[in-house]
C-alpha cells in the first residue's frame, strides 16, 4: 500500500528547462567568461617577449639583469595562479560565482595597472603575484559559470567557446606583446588590461545573475596550509630545474621535496573533512579520473613540446620574437576550425570516439617535428605541421574537459573544474621544465654550440678583433676555424652554419621525447567513454539553492 501524500506537501523544485540550441541569453554569459579568459591567458604569454627589454630597463649600474632574475615575472605569476586555484571552489560556494568573478577581474586589473607603475624588478614581480591571484580564479570560475549556464545538452558546444581563448592566448600573446613593445613600451603590455578589465566588470554586472551562495561550508584551513604552500614550493622547485641544469641541486631538491611532502600529506588528509579544499572523492567517478589522467599526460607533452617551437625559430633560424609569434598562428587557426565541430559532436557522440582522432593528429605532428632541420622551410614544413597539430588540439582538450564534467552533479561542478585546472597547471609546468632540461643537456652534449655562442656574442658586442682574442679560450671554435680554410669570413660563416645544424639536432632530439610522451596519451584515451554518457548535472536536486546562472533580462 502506497503512503498517503498530502496535496499541500511542497513538491521538489522543477529542473530548469534548457533550450536545445545555443541561444542569445547563454551567449551573453559566454561573452563574459571569454573576456576574462582572454585577459588571464594572454598575460601568461605576453610577458615572454618582454624579458630582454626588462633586463635592460631594470639594469643596475649599467649591467643588464640576469635572465633568471627577470624570468620571475613569469614564474611568480604562474605560482600565484596555481596557488589560488584550490581556494576557488570554496570561495565560489561561499560568496557566489558572480561576486567572486567580478572580484577576480578587479584584482587582476588592479594588479596589471600596478605592474605598469613598477620601478624595480622586485616591485614588478610582487605586482605580478597580485595579478596572478586574480587571474588564477578567472578560468575555473568561468568554467563553472559556463557549465551551469549551458545545461547538460549544450555543454560540449559551450565549452568549445571557452576553449577558443585557451588556444589563441598562447599564440597571439607573443604577437601582441612584441607589437606593443616595438611601437610603445613594455608598460603597455600591462596597461592594455585596464580597458578590457573595465568592460569585463561592466559586462559581468549586467549579464550575470546573482546566484545563491552556500555559506554553510567552512574553509578547510588545514588543507590551505598544506596544499597552497606545498603546490607553490613544488612548482618553484620544478621551475628552477632549467636554470640549475638538473634536479641534483639544493634550489631544486629542497623546495621540490618539501612541497611534494606537503602535497602527499594534503591528499591523505583530504578524505577526512566533509568539505575538503580539493575533493579527491570525485575520483570515484571513473570518467573524471580517466579524463584527468589523460589531461595531465596531454598537457605535459603538448604544451611542453610546443614551447620549443618559438625558441627554435629565434635561436636557430634567427627570427624575431614577433615573427616567431606570427609563425605560431597556424596552430591556432587549425584549432579554431575543429573546436566548434568537436564541441557539437561531443554533445551527440561518446567522447572516447572523438578524442583519439585529435590525439592521432597531434602525435603525427610531433613525430614530424623530430625531423626538423636548421633550414626547414616554413611553408613547406613547419606551418603545415603546426596547422595539423592545431586541428588535433581543437578536437582534444575541450572534449576531455567536457567528459570530466558531464557526469558530475550540479554541486560538484565547481570542485571538478578546480581539479581540472590544477591538473593542467601542474602538468604544463612539469612538461616545460622536463623538456627544457632535455634540451639543455642536448646542448651540453654538443659543446661547440656553447663555445660558438660566446664567440658570436663577443663579435657583436666587442667587434671581430676582440673576439679573435677569445679563440684561445674556446678550443673547439679555434679548431673549427683553423680547419675551415684561410678565408676568415668564409670560416666564420661555416661556423655559424655548423652551429645551426647542431642546434637543430638538439631540438630534434628533444622532440623525440615529446613525441613519445604524446603517444602515451593514446593509451589513457583508450579508456575514455565509448558509449553514450548520461549527464548528471541535474541529479542532486540542489537547483532551488544553487540554480544555474541565468541572464538578467
Amino acid at each position: 500500500m502506497e503512503p498517503h501524500v498530502s496535496a499541500t506537501a511542497s513538491a521538489p523544485p522543477a529542473p530548469p528547462e534548457y533550450p536545445e540550441k545555443i541561444d542569445a541569453a547563454v551567449l551573453k554569459v559566454a561573452g563574459v567568461v571569454v573576456l576574462g579568459a582572454i585577459m588571464s591567458i594572454l598575460d601568461i604569454t605576453v610577458v615572454n617577449v618582454a624579458l630582454r627589454t626588462l633586463q635592460v630597463d631594470f639594469a643596475k649600474d649599467g649591467v643588464p639583469l640576469d635572465y633568471s632574475t627577470v624570468a620571475w615575472t613569469v614564474t611568480g605569476y604562474t605560482l600565484a595562479l596555481a596557488t589560488v586555484i584550490p581556494l576557488t571552489g570554496w570561495a565560489a560556494d561561499r560568496f557566489g560565482t558572480k561576486r567572486l568573478y567580478m572580484l577576480a577581474v578587479a584584482l587582476f586589473t588592479a594588479g596589471s595597472v600596478l605592474c605598469a607603475t613598477a620601478t624595480s624588478i622586485e616591485m614588478l614581480v610582487g605586482f605580478r603575484v597580485l595579478q596572478g591571484l586574480g587571474g588564477g580564479m578567472l578560468m575555473p570560475l568561468g568554467m563553472t559559470i559556463m557549465t551551469r549556464a549551458a545545461g547538460p545538452k549544450r555543454m560540449g558546444r559551450l565549452m568549445a567557446v571557452l576553449g577558443i581563448p585557451m588556444l589563441l592566448g598562447p599564440i597571439f600573446g607573443p604577437i601582441l606583446g612584441g607589437w606593443l613593445i616595438d611601437h610603445y613600451s613594455w608598460h603597455w603590455i600591462f596597461l592594455i588590461n585596464l580597458p578590457i578589465g573595465i568592460v569585463a566588470l561592466a559586462y559581468a554586472w549586467f549579464a550575470l545573475a546573482s546566484d545563491r551562495p552556500h555559506p554553510s561550508e567552512t574553509l578547510d584551513w588545514k588543507g590551505v596550509l598544506m596544499m597552497s604552500p606545498g603546490l607553490a614550493l613544488f612548482l618553484y622547485g620544478v621551475s628552477s630545474i632549467p636554470g640549475e641544469g638538473g634536479i641534483g641541486h639544493t634550489k631544486v631538491l629542497l623546495p621540490g621535496l618539501v612541497g611534494l611532502a606537503l602535497i602527499v600529506a594534503f591528499v591523505a588528509y583530504s578524505f577526512r573533512p566533509q568539505h575538503p579544499l580539493l575533493d579527491f572523492r570525485l575520483f570515484k567517478n571513473r570518467n573524471l579520473t580517466v579524463a584527468i589522467v589523460t589531461m595531465f599526460i596531454f598537457a605535459a607533452s603538448f604544451f611542453g613540446g610546443l614551447l620549443l617551437i618559438p625558441q627554435f625559430l629565434q635561436q636557430v633560424q634567427g627570427e624575431t620574437p614577433l615573427s616567431a609569434g606570427w609563425l605560431m598562428a597556424p596552430q591556432g587557426l587549425g584549432a579554431m576550425l575543429t573546436m566548434p565541430i568537436a564541441g557539437a559532436l561531443v554533445d551527440r557522440f561518446p567522447v572516447g570516439r572523438i578524442v583519439p582522432f585529435g590525439l592521432l593528429l597531434i602525435t603525427g605532428g610531433m613525430f614530424a617535428l623530430t625531423q626538423i632541420e636548421a633550414d626547414s622551410s616554413h611553408w613547406g614544413f613547419l606551418i603545415p605541421v603546426l596547422f595539423v597539430m592545431g586541428l588535433g588540439m581543437g578536437g582534444t582538450m575541450m572534449p576531455i574537459m567536457t567528459s570530466a564534467l558531464k557526469t558530475l552533479t550540479h554541486h560538484e561542478v565547481a570542485r571538478g573544474t578546480t581539479l581540472l585546472n590544477i591538473t593542467q597547471q601542474i602538468a604544463s609546468s612539469v612538461g616545460v621544465a622536463t623538456f627544457s632540461v632535455i634540451l639543455t643537456n642536448a646542448f651540453k652534449d654538443r659543446p661547440l654550440v656553447g663555445q660558438a655562442g660566446q664567440y658570436f656574442e663577443a663579435v657583436q658586442t666587442k667587434g671581430p678583433e676582440a673576439a679573435q682574442g677569445l679563440v684561445g679560450q674556446l678550443p673547439l671554435v679555434g679548431q673549427f676555424l683553423s680547419q675551415a680554410g684561410s678565408d676568415p669570413q668564409a670560416a666564420v660563416a661555416a661556423l655559424g652554419a655548423r652551429v645551426a645544424e647542431l642546434s637543430a639536432d638538439a631540438y630534434s632530439h628533444t622532440f623525440w621525447f615529446a613525441a613519445g610522451f604524446v603517444t602515451l596519451t593514446l593509451v589513457s584515451a583508450a579508456f575514455l567513454p565509448r558509449k553514450h554518457e548520461e549527464s548528471h548535472l541535474l541529479d542532486d536536486g540542489a537547483l532551488d539553492e544553487a540554480a544555474p546562472p541565468v541572464i538578467v533580462h
